[in-house]
């Protein structure tokens, strides 16, 4: 049975710390390995404490469209492939909503968005696990599309590429598509073989009938909730006319502005999150929702969500950080790289495969090191197609999973690597293909 063996993450857990300490005692990098384990620790609990605010925010806002009714109204557009999908989760719950909501941060690459929402998805569906602690198959499926998910729009390295003074810095578009595709394709491919042989693992849900998934509310969600009261016609007109006042401003950056060209990366980059954030308060505000009650009430569960997740970051970033401090990181790259060579990736390009599912700071610096000292060469274009290819997976799990207290990942953990690595080959291989 599946609930006898180990969780993958335990066993990778325990050998990162143990091959730490064996190769530190061959290089020398003891010390280095010892004060890495403390500052991991640290960085770790600093990590959670910013991730407070961010979560409390966002969790507020969601709050607000759960509460105006733009969840499920969102969660029904899509509905047919989400429950083909997850046909354990009744299309009206919330978790629905919540999933599609983060993969569709993930796709425009906003990612302080779609993390806090990813949380909020993990938490609903986890009011739907029979046995806690163990992950559910949609569980398990929601954590590999969310670390493979189609990106449509990276921003993150598009940025990078034009201050770096790329040619073209939305070059990496076409192929940061298609490697995601690719990537996602096989996330759902593999967590759904695994769910084939494993249908009556604990923990899972059973897949519900097409008359519950069409109940006015989920059975167990019910609850008062208070009346909505429309704001006037004159407050209507008065948000109305900030909106005006907005999108004339954007009118004004274009116009007026020394350089248009680097004016529209910015205006995706930066802009388009405070728009999110004023459609889903005008959203709710439109709808009669008492829009800073909600998000404070919302807030609250994203301070309280935060804290549970400090334990699981401080124990795999802390092994993280012994295994690339006492030089196995280096070990590994060089294990790897006659392989890497035969499919033709760039020697600059390795250690980026390598840090991504470990690190996303330390690959988003690798990143920027290659895109700045070379931004127009095949380098550049493979790491930043990488870059919106691939997940921290390790963070992704620590922090979804353990917001639930989930340390029975099952699949979960080897779905997310296999994607992770199909991520990475598949950007080589199109970025070859279109160079």
């Amino acid at each position: 049975m599946d609930t006898k063996r180990p969780a993958a993450i335990n066993v990778i857990w325990l050998y990162l710390i143990l091959i730490a300490i064996a190769v530190a005692g061959f290089t020398g990098k003891m010390e280095e390995t010892v004060m890495a384990s403390f500052d991991s620790a640290k960085a770790s609990v600093n990590l959670a404490i910013g991730l407070i605010g961010i979560m409390a925010f966002w969790l507020g806002l969601t709050k607000i469209a759960e509460a105006a009714g733009l969840m499920n109204a969102i969660a029904r557009a899509i509905k047919p492939v989400m429950v083909r999908l997850f046909p354990g989760v009744p299309a009206d719950h919330p978790a629905m909503s919540a999933m599609i909501m983060n993969f569709a941060a993930n796709a425009i690459g906003l990612t302080n968005a779609a993390t806090p929402l990813g949380i909020k998805a993990m938490m609903e569906l986890d009011k739907l696990n029979t046995e806690k602690g163990t992950a559910t198959n949609a569980m398990c499926l929601f954590l590999a599309i969310n670390t493979s998910n189609i990106a449509i729009l990276p921003t993150g390295a598009i940025g990078v590429r034009a201050a770096a003074g790329a040619a073209n810095p939305a070059a990496i578009i076409p192929t940061t598509f298609i490697a995601t595709l690719l990537s996602t394709i096989t996330a759902i491919t593999i967590a759904k073989f695994f769910e084939a042989r494993h249908k009556q693992t604990p923990g899972t849900v059973a897949p519900v009938s097409d008359e519950s998934t069409e109940a006015p509310a989920h059975q167990g969600q019910q609850r008062d909730e208070p009346a909505l009261t429309p704001p006037s016609t004159v407050a209507k007109t008065i948000a109305l006319m900030t909106v005006f006042g907005f999108a004339s401003s954007i009118v004004y950056q274009i116009v007026t502005g020394d350089n248009a060209g680097e004016f529209g990366v910015e205006l995706y980059s930066f802009w388009l999150l405070p728009v999110i954030i004023g459609t889903l308060l005008l959203y709710g505000y439109f709808k009669g929702v008492n829009v800073y009650e909600t998000a404070i009430e919302g807030a609250r569960d994203g301070f309280e969500t935060a804290k549970r997740i400090i334990p699981y970051l401080v124990a795999i970033l802390v092994a993280i950080g012994m295994f690339k401090a006492s030089g196995a990181f280096d070990l590994l790259e060089m294990a790897v790289k006659p392989f890497t060579n035969l499919i033709g990736m760039p020697a600059e390009a390795l250690p980026m495969a390598l840090m991504r599912p470990l690190s996303g700071s330390g690959a988003f610096g690798i990143m920027a090191e290659v895109v700045n000292s070379a931004p127009d060469s095949f380098a550049s274009y493979v790491v930043s197609t990488m870059q919106g290819s691939t997940e921290t997976t390790f963070y992704v799990l620590a922090v979804y999973f353990g917001a639930v207290g989930v340390s029975r990942s099952r699949h979960a953990l080897h779905t997310a690597l296999t994607a992770d690595a199909v991520g990475a080959l598949a950007s080589v291989l199109i970025c070859r293909l279109l160079w």
